[in-house]
């Protein structure tokens, strides 16, 4: 007679009291999930939808970005806006994909202690980002930013651009060699209207944005080049043309709520 007692040839406990073998047990269900979610990726031609007006940052853009993670801006501001229609309705159009594909690293974030700026671009004029940059509460009276007016007082040492842009073009960012070449140069074309090589900046880099950004023609400053890739951010994708599905009318109020904010010189 068959004793009823008797433990099944396998069963949970023996895996369970088997250090090693739980381990192993552990690796092979991780890498087979692991290889489930990997593997397909090596089959399709591209993660990210490409989108209209993507194009990689300026040399001073990209200079402002290295100024904007070196302070730790990233701690207090994420750029990324949900598809939740609060976000939509305070900051704007929800982030696209396409719109982080050249960052290394991305901004996204995940603490907002100040607003999200995925979208600030261009809805403040440089004079109030100055302004704010040197003393955040003469313009945000409730603000707890410190101020970072030595930005003004500090010449841009951006070292050798054509560096980073080499760097980056090795991780897929498309700067090819005759942009390469010409970034320093158009560093300085884009913080000086009148300087040689504007025009061909502009046509490298599609709605670069040219001019003296700190108020101080005579020199290129590290508030330049921030508020030149503060300027920049949100404004490169026609964001209701791209999106691939309509998420309802709240982008459009977000805008008019953001017109009236800047014309009041509120926070948003």
């Amino acid at each position: 007679m068959a004793d009823t007692n008797a433990e099944p040839r396998f069963s949970h406990k023996k895996l369970e009291r088997n250090v090693t073998l739980l381990g192993l047990g552990a690796l092979v269900a991780v890498a087979i999930g692991g290889i489930v979610e990997i593997a397909p990726l090596f089959w399709i031609d591209n993660t990210i939808e490409k989108v209209d007006g993507m194009r990689p940052y300026t040399p001073l853009e990209l200079s402002g970005r290295n100024i904007y993670m070196r302070e730790g801006c990233y701690t207090c501001h994420s750029q990324m806006i949900r598809p939740f229609r609060d976000e939509v309705e305070r900051y704007g159009h929800y982030s696209l994909a396409a719109e982080s594909m050249y960052d290394h690293p991305f901004q996204w974030g995940s603490k907002r202690t100040g607003p999200d700026l995925a979208r600030v671009g261009n809805r403040y004029s440089d004079e109030w980002h100055r302004a704010h940059l040197i003393d955040p509460r003469s313009v945000v009276g409730e603000s707890i930013m410190p101020p970072y007016a030595f930005l003004a007082e500090r010449e841009l040492d951006a070292g050798d651009m054509a560096n980073d842009l080499t760097a980056l073009s090795r991780v897929g960012v498309p700067y090819d060699k005759a942009a390469i070449a010409a970034a320093n140069a158009d560093l300085k074309a884009q913080a000086d209207p009148n300087a040689d090589g504007a025009a061909e900046l502009q046509a490298r880099y599609p709605k670069a944005q040219v001019r003296d950004f700190d108020g101080d023609p005579t020199r290129i400053t590290e508030m330049d080049a921030l508020i030149a890739y503060l300027q920049m951010l949100g404004t490169l994708v026609d964001v209701e043309k791209a999106a691939p599905q309509d998420q309802g009318a709240a982008p459009a109020p977000a805008a008019a709520a953001a017109t009236s904010a800047t014309a009041k010189g509120v926070r948003p």
